[in-house]
């Protein structure tokens, strides 16, 4: 290894951040002898071994040899057997005394003043291998002693040798050629690094190298409360014992901060530090606190947050207050929105806004409804920076109500919703817009046939069309109009092979539209129509004989499509099982514990195995399907105890309930859900067997609502339905099926939270289950009022059945847990559904969740909304509690002497016999919500009703199926009715 120049080591030296002192450890050291050293030597009259003292009179063991007036001396003195200890390179420190031959009277020629220290010899002075280590001759050497027998002129010389590599350790030896010395002290040593804390990190002890010139690397491990910075932590040692160039380093963790003596302090209370590093702690932001030590962030204070991109140590923040001032300008269809920013900005500089668009009816017996995607918003709707935005394409003659909410960087953080100005308008009456094309249908010499779409805002009933058309060469002169009553018109009259264009507009109760772009269209010429004629004859006879061919080609297609499906019809309820209202045929997310052959598999999967040492079962709660239900506490390792509802397994039970019961805790232990009951474990390996789950403190929903009838306001019962849904949207995400939801299982805990209990779907397939809460339908049990009609006819259970019931439990929660239509028999309540009828409101039930039950109880399954949707209108109302002020009419929320459901259908059915108006009939209906859009577009008699069609229902905002389904029933009734008039009964 070459040796670094001084120039080098000194620019290392720059670069220590500290500097120890080597440590020697001494291996044999001759001055703490007390006994008999017992050196070999060689010959026997050479090296002698005698008692003497040193400078400070202290007894110590010396060597001498002095045979100066004998010609060729060679004396070896050989040391006992040295242990190295691992060290690579040894240092011998040696004391002795040289007499100056110039002193000594008629000494020989060959008197020496030097001598050769050797090591690493063996026992044999004469044989075997030895490695000299210098010459040593003294500084100063002596003449005579004192009359107190001390040896004056001490010399003490220091070599170091190595690598050493034999064995453990080694011999020393020392050979004299002719001098007159002592050996006063031997000491062997090697040198060490010493420990050592440095940039934050701890060096153990390191031994030096094998050469004086070695660098030792030395890894290091961070003091407590420090991690690495960047590379491996190193440092050397070098030859000398002293540490040299550092590579690397630790630093305190955040939340530390370093000190003066390489220790990383914990922040104290109200400081903190959010990185590593070598920065210091520093006091918590205004409205925020850290109230342990070592805090790497400090907390805001309630109602005040941090946002997404803020920085650890910006101030905490709150959220805007409303917009201010908020004013509107309606021109037809449009309107412009201004306001005044908020008096409180959150004390930020990112306050956005949005616009929210409702659309109304004047009437407050129906809810609002969120704007079409059609409607357009300059510059947007969403993160104006600006304070005014135009809203353009609305419907004419219909109320609105825009929503202008003020929202900043935080606002996301807040459980409460943004604070927002609302103001309500009304759009003028508009004509139509432009009919965006025209098509060409067919054509003859003499005329042409056109179509068209109507327009995109027709902005009320198009009660007509108006054509306008001229010849291409006379320039508009002279032009035609016609008249239609539909999207179509034929114009006739023309003169062949001529180009006429064209033009159309719509008209409303409001008037004509502005006429559409003119488009060219040409007519025939008298040989171009002759020949197509001839075509279209010779295409017809063609036509004929394909036609028996692919007559023929049906049928054998039907007929081999009615035997595949009447093959695959056995399959059609296993499909159903697997198959998601959203998903593909076949998938399914859930594991069915009833695939698994033993039921044991399946619980172990799915659910954590409880040591019955850590159950404490404290009282009963009462008897379940399969055993009794009991409240205890259950205390797992590590963990506090907390309480849990117990459900055992009866004794005596068959093999086929105890599959059942382990079932439930199967499927349960699938879901991981706020609003899904909690499986904490199972107990199957002792008895009794056990399942496990979290305690809740007000038990089954139904009779909870039944002990506090009429306590909670609706926004709180609103937002339990809202629990509900959110965990009945995770089940149909998990494409589980419910099949039995109610009041009965749900769960209600001590804060107020429901949640989806009782999974155990095997009683429904029980004969002898005596609940009369189910009744039997095509071999099994179904809770006929909770269950949607399709379930109850085919066993049709899918997540549009769950909704159903749902719809059932938001009814059992707006009448605190009344029974779902009364003391009526089950078979009742089937018929009155088949025959639809729904259940009324129950009393004071605001408007907007009443509708959300009628829109569950579609009869078409399809037109249900899904859990999500639910999930959406219920987080609507909470954050509108307006809309929750509307109370449906509960006129027909019987009294106890309820009459039969035949009575309450004929009760429900409208009366028509005595309309004379659009607005009596509207009210017959029980559909007066609609009068001003109808009234509005201009449909004032009801001759007008009886044109309505599902688009004009669409375009009068009856968006609801059930709605649509009503009133075209009942126009085609009054249609049917004018049918069977007669002409004088007409007039």
């Amino acid at each position: 290894m070459a040796v670094a120049s001084p120039a080098t080591w000194a620019a290392v030296a720059l670069c220590l951040m500290s500097t120890a002192y080597a440590v020697e450890e001494t291996v044999m050291d001759t001055r703490t002898a007390t006994a008999e050293l017992g050196w070999i030597s060689f010959p026997a009259n050479g090296w002698e071994e005698v008692s003497g003292y040193d400078e400070n009179l202290n007894t110590i063991r010396t060597y001498q040899v002095c045979n100066v007036f004998e010609p060729s001396q060679n004396n070896w003195l050989l040391t006992t057997y040295v242990d190295r200890r691992a060290a690579q390179r040894v240092y011998v420190e040696i004391r002795f005394t040289v007499r100056d031959c110039a002193s000594i009277p008629s000494v020989l020629g060959s008197c020496k003043e030097t001598f050769n220290p050797v090591s690493e010899s063996d026992h044999s002075l004469s044989e075997g291998p030895r490695r000299r280590v210098d010459t040593i001759a003294a500084d100063e050497s002596f003449s005579q002693v004192d009359f107190g027998g001390r040896l004056m002129k001490v010399n003490t010389e220091v070599r170091s040798f190595g690598p050493l590599s034999r064995g453990r350790g080694f011999h020393l030896a020392f050979q004299d050629l002719g001098a007159c010395m002592s050996l006063l002290a031997v000491r062997v040593f090697y040198k060490k690094c010493p420990s050592v804390v440095q940039n934050f990190a701890f060096f153990p002890e390191t031994l030096t190298g094998a050469e004086s010139t070695s660098l030792v690397i030395a890894r290091g491990s961070c003091i407590a409360s420090a991690e690495e910075l960047d590379v491996p932590i190193k440092l050397y040692c070098n030859g000398d014992g002293e540490w040299m160039v550092p590579i690397g380093s630790c630093s305190c963790k955040a939340g530390y901060e370093p000190d003066k003596a390489n220790v990383c302090q914990a922040c104290p209370q109200g400081t903190f530090k959010s990185f590593q590093g070598a920065g210091l702690c520093q006091q918590c932001p205004p409205n925020s606190l850290s109230t342990a030590e070592a805090a790497t962030l400090c907390g805001c204070r309630n109602g005040y947050y941090r946002g997404d991109v803020d920085k650890p140590e910006d101030t905490c923040t709150s959220v805007p207050s409303a917009p201010r001032n908020l004013v509107s300008v309606v021109n037809e269809t449009s309107v412009v929105l201004e306001w005044s920013p908020p008096r409180d900005t959150g004390h930020r500089g990112d306050l956005v806004y949005n616009v929210l668009c409702r659309r109304c009816h004047s009437s407050e017996r129906r809810a609002c409804q969120s704007c079409e995607d059609s409607v357009a918003f300059s510059p947007g709707r969403r993160g104006l920076r600006g304070d005014h935005v135009e809203i353009s394409k609305l419907r004419a003659h219909t109320a609105y109500t825009f929503d202008v909410q003020a929202i900043n960087g935080v606002s996301n953080k807040s459980p409460y919703p943004a604070q927002q100005l609302s103001i309500n308008i009304t759009t003028n009456q508009a004509a139509p817009s432009l009919v965006p094309i025209m098509h060409q249908v067919s054509s003859t010499s003499r005329s042409f046939s056109l179509s068209w779409p109507p327009p995109e805002q027709p902005n009320g009933i198009i009660l007509d069309y108006e054509i306008r058309f001229y010849d291409k060469l006379s320039a508009g002169v002279n032009s035609s109009v016609v008249q239609s009553g539909g999207p179509g018109a034929v114009l006739e009259g023309l003169r062949p092979g001529t180009g006429y264009l064209v033009q159309v507009r719509a008209r409303t109760v409001a008037g004509y539209g502005a006429f559409s772009k003119e488009m060219l269209f040409h007519t025939l010429t008298d040989d171009e129509y002759k020949s197509e004629l001839g075509q279209q004859l010779s295409l017809i006879a063609g036509s004929l004989v394909c036609g028996v061919v692919i007559v023929s080609l049906v049928a054998i297609a039907i007929i081999c499509t009615r035997r595949r499906q009447l093959k695959e019809s056995v399959y059609g309820d296993k499909l159903q099982q697997y198959t998601t209202g959203g998903g593909s045929p076949g998938v399914k997310i859930y594991i069915d514990p009833f695939t698994y052959e033993d039921p044991n598999e399946a619980v172990h999967e799915f659910a954590k195995e409880i040591d019955p040492n850590c159950v404490k079962i404290e009282e009963v709660l009462g008897a379940g399907e399969f055993g009794e239900v009991y409240k205890g506490r259950l205390k797992l390792v590590g963990k506090k105890e907390f309480p849990v509802a117990i459900k055992t397994l009866k004794a005596g039970y068959s093999e086929r309930q105890r599959r059942d019961f382990l079932s439930e805790a199967s499927i349960m232990g699938q879901f991981d859900q706020p609003n899904i009951i909690r499986l904490e474990g199972v107990v199957t390996k002792s008895r009794p067997t056990m399942i496990i789950t979290e305690f809740m403190e007000n038990g089954a929903l139904d009779s909870f609502l039944r002990r506090n009838d009429g306590t909670f306001p609706v926004i709180q019962l609103v937002g339990m339905l809202r629990g509900i849904a959110s965990g009945m949207r995770y089940l149909a995400e998990m494409s589980y099926v419910h099949r039995d939801l109610a009041a009965r299982n749900i769960l209600v805990n001590s804060n107020l939270v429901c949640k989806v209990s009782d999974f155990g779907l095997s009683r429904y397939l029980e004969e002898d289950a005596s609940d009369p809460t189910y009744t039997s339908s095509l071999g099994g049990k179904i809770p006929v009022r909770w269950t949607a009609p399709e379930a109850i006819a085919y066993r049709k259970f899918t997540s549009a059945s769950d909704v159903w019931s749902y719809g059932i439990v938001t009814w059992e929660v707006m009448s605190y847990g009344e029974r779902p239509y009364w003391d009526m028999s089950n078979q009742d309540v089937i018929n009155a559904i088949e025959q639809d009828f729904r259940l009324p409101a129950p009393m004071d039930c605001p408007l907007v969740l009443h509708q959300l039950m009628l829109d569950c109880w579609q009869k078409d399954r399809n037109a249900r909304p899904k859990f999500p949707d639910l999930v959406s209108m219920l987080d609507k109302m909470i954050r509108n509690p307006g809309s929750l002020k509307t109370v449906a009419s509960h006129e027909l929320f019987l009294p106890p002497s309820r009459p039969s459901p035949h009575a309450l259908l004929d009760r429900g059915a409208p009366d028509l016999s005595s309309v004379s108006s659009v607005e009596d009939w509207l009210s017959a209906l029980k559909m007066t919500q609609y009068r001003d859009s109808f009234v509005g577009s201009g449909i004032n008699s009801l001759s007008l009703i009886t044109q309505l069609t599902t688009e004009d229902l669409q375009r009068l905002g009856v968006s609801l199926a059930g709605h649509q389904k009503k009133i075209l029933t009942s126009v085609q009734s009054m249609r049917d009715h004018i049918d069977d008039q007669s002409p004088t009964e007409s007039l």
